[in-house]
């Protein structure tokens, strides 16, 4: 598996890896989730080189992840908005930020707090499984090969040949 190469991978998680899998890239979609549009709102709050943020900027836009609309004329200057694709990396960011939540808070506790608009309450996110609704363990799953899967590779083989768990 080739690092430049991973859009093209046969598994959805290296194609994901291919858009977000860098620490600049979940930053600045922590910062649109933040609401956050502007680029020298992104630099200022990220203290992140134009060069590099430019970059991330361009691969999220090119991917569908933002897009990019003119605020200013002279000079062209552009807002970054979360598309459909980029609103629904939600639950992926959220899932870090509980992650992080649990694992990586000091003394002082959490940096963030989450509110629901819908019940006022601050809540933790959870997985479920679309079906039942029973909330989802790494031990509670079954992988199976799907239709996407690639029939030739030795990696695929082994899930295609057993049922297996994950974790």
């Amino acid at each position: 598996m080739k690092w430049d190469a991973l859009e093209e991978e046969p598994c959805s998680l290296a194609r994901t890896v291919a858009v977000i899998g860098d620490r600049w890239s979940l930053l600045i979609l922590r910062e649109c989730f933040l609401r956050i549009r502007r680029f020298d709102e992104f630099q200022s709050s990220l203290g992140i080189t134009r060069h590099l943020l430019a970059d991330r900027l361009k691969k999220l836009v090119r991917f569908g992840v933002l897009r990019k609309i003119p605020y200013q004329e002279a000079p062209k200057r552009y807002e970054y908005i979360l598309t459909q694709k980029g609103l629904d990396l939600y639950p992926i960011i959220m899932s870090i930020v509980h992650w992080g939540n649990i694992h990586m808070v000091d003394s002082r506790g959490r940096p963030l707090l989450h509110e629901h608009k819908n019940c006022k309450k601050m809540f933790d996110p959870v997985m479920v499984c679309s079906e039942c609704g029973e909330p989802l363990t790494a031990k509670a799953v079954h992988v199976h090969p799907g239709p996407g899967v690639r029939r030739s590779s030795p990696e695929r083989a082994k899930v295609s040949s057993r049922d297996r768990t994950s974790g």
